[in-house]
């Protein structure tokens, strides 16, 4: 399995890298229009990603509009199922939230700093981990 990290934090970075080495082939980006390109190439290598974890503010470009842009190509090219993203923030805001679950059609939230035991929970609801 693979997955994407979208973090413009060094830290962020390694944190969710080292988490989730254990069970994906782990890719890391510092922005969405990175995620984006980085997206795109996956699918063209016939590669894709099975997880997406976007930070949601970013430099170049926001994770809710990488992840707008992604769902948007998912679309073009008929791509199912979609992928499932995790939107991190350090934001706990309620408006946050619903425009990443109503915009961007993400599969979960988690707010910063990313606890491992809380990312596992988020796995496991998304089938990625099971008991």
């Amino acid at each position: 399995m693979r997955a994407l990290v979208a973090e413009d934090e060094f830290l962020g970075r390694k944190v969710l890298s080292v988490f989730l080495n254990t069970l994906f082939e782990v890719d890391v980006v510092v922005n969405g229009l990175e995620a984006v390109e980085a997206f795109k190439l996956a699918h063209q290598e016939g590669r894709p990603y099975d997880l997406l974890l976007m930070d949601i503010m970013m430099p170049e470009m926001d994770g809710l509009e990488a992840l707008r842009q992604i769902r948007a190509m998912e679309q073009e090219q008929k791509i199912r199922p979609a992928v499932r993203a995790l939107m991190t923030t350090a934001l706990d805001d309620p408006k946050t939230v619903i425009r990443s679950f109503h915009d961007g059609e993400a599969s979960g939230y988690i707010v910063k700093p990313v606890r491992k035991d809380k990312l596992f929970e988020e796995l496991k609801k998304l089938g990625f981990i099971t008991d």
